[in-house]
């Protein structure tokens, strides 16, 4: 069976993380990324900051070793807020729901939330799965899919 783990963000680890980050498929699915994901001065800038920030939370999802993903927290606008980042190879194969939970007992507190394109139906059932629940929608504009989406928000209390 597959080790899934999550370990800090390191120099080397860039380069898979902007590839995984770019593909049209995962960006559109995600709906909600940056405004550009094939600007690696602007991922790499932003990826710094995240570094940089002691309120942030990141690590690389690695299965066997081999990066697959990412998961963060973060504080915006005073609430911490989840977001993770599966590469679209591993989609549907359980390395979500696993980091998460790993994620989890890493990070306690509590609450948490999550935003999900609300026909983002995996993410979505990651984030049940883990003990998330909706408590809104909400229409917000999705560069990923250059649209208004509706977004569905999540708490973890």
């Amino acid at each position: 069976m597959p080790v899934i783990a999550l370990r800090p963000v390191t120099d080397a680890d860039v380069e898979p993380l902007f590839q995984m980050m770019r593909d049209p498929e995962a960006v559109r699915m995600a709906a909600f990324t940056s405004d550009d994901p094939d600007d690696r001065a602007a991922f790499e800038a932003h990826l710094a900051r995240i570094r940089d920030n002691p309120e942030v939370t990141n690590r690389v999802i690695t299965e066997d070793g081999e990066i697959v993903g990412s998961i963060a927290c973060f504080v915006m606008h005073g609430d911490t807020e989840i977001t993770y980042w599966i590469d679209r190879s591993r989609w549907g194969q359980g390395i979500a729901t696993q980091a998460l939970a790993l994620f989890l007992d890493l990070v306690k507190t509590r609450p948490l939330h999550a935003r999900a394109a609300s026909d983002n139906a995996g993410s979505l059932q990651v984030l049940q799965k883990a003990g998330f629940a909706p408590i809104r929608t909400e229409v917000s504009y999705a560069v990923g899919r250059l649209a208004d989406i509706e977004e569905t928000v999540l708490l973890l209390a």
